[in-house]
């Protein structure tokens, strides 16, 4: 297998590195990604999802309105939905052993939020 590309449509408002949330709302949004990238990526059959070697992963974020924005400060979210990905066998673990990145980039305006995973054999 050489890669997989996952949507994951936004369950809730985003993770971000600036905002200090109170623990039990910053802990529902983080399940909330962890589930969305679970169920996204369990839409998947298992033998086209499950990598065996270390993986390189992609997340681009994508918002519902344009204007600049620090896609650094969403690595809470991104790490979310990997952690989604590990639960659902995609890699094995996301431990330096496994996996380079996340990398961030921006995406474009669209009317659904979401982030698109890319995961490719390193």
């Amino acid at each position: 297998m050489t890669g997989l590309e996952l949507t994951i449509p936004a369950p809730c408002d985003w993770i971000n590195s600036n905002h200090r949330l109170h623990w039990a709302e910053k802990a529902r949004r983080t399940s909330a990604w962890r589930a969305a990238a679970y169920a996204a990526a369990a839409q998947v059959p298992r033998r086209q999802r499950a990598f065996t070697t270390p993986v390189h992963i992609v997340c681009t974020v994508h918002k519902t309105r344009g204007g600049r924005f620090d896609v650094a400060n969403l690595s809470p979210t991104s790490k979310a939905c990997i952690d989604g990905l590990v639960d659902a066998g995609v890699i094995p673990d996301d431990s330096n052993d496994w996996l380079i990145g996340p990398d961030m980039r921006a995406g474009d305006k669209v009317e659904q939020a979401c982030v698109v995973v890319t995961v490719k054999v390193a």
